[in-house]
């Protein structure tokens, strides 16, 4: 189980993995910030991405942030930013 820090930019023209920014993953979405919207088109831009199901990924922190905490069930941390290429 991997337990990674993310760094989302709502409101991008595309969905894509940028890089870092600091200890995080700066992932750009296409979603709006509003009433979970960003949330849950990161869950699915992550499993899709990572070829797993959106249930083995959780929020455990930044429900209304831009930094979150996201643990995903069933990858290492280091699996889960080789796919993403964030290394």
């Amino acid at each position: 189980m991997g337990i990674l820090r993310f760094h989302i930019v709502p409101n991008a023209k595309s969905d894509m993995v940028v890089g870092q920014h600091g200890n995080a993953i700066k992932i750009k979405l296409r979603a709006p910030a509003v009433e979970g919207k960003a949330n849950a088109a990161l869950r699915c831009f992550l499993a899709g991405q990572l070829k797993i199901p959106q249930r083995a990924i959780a929020l455990e922190h930044g429900q209304r942030s831009r930094d979150k905490v996201i643990r995903i069930g069933g990858l290492s941390e280091e699996e889960v930013r080789e796919r993403l290429g964030a290394m």
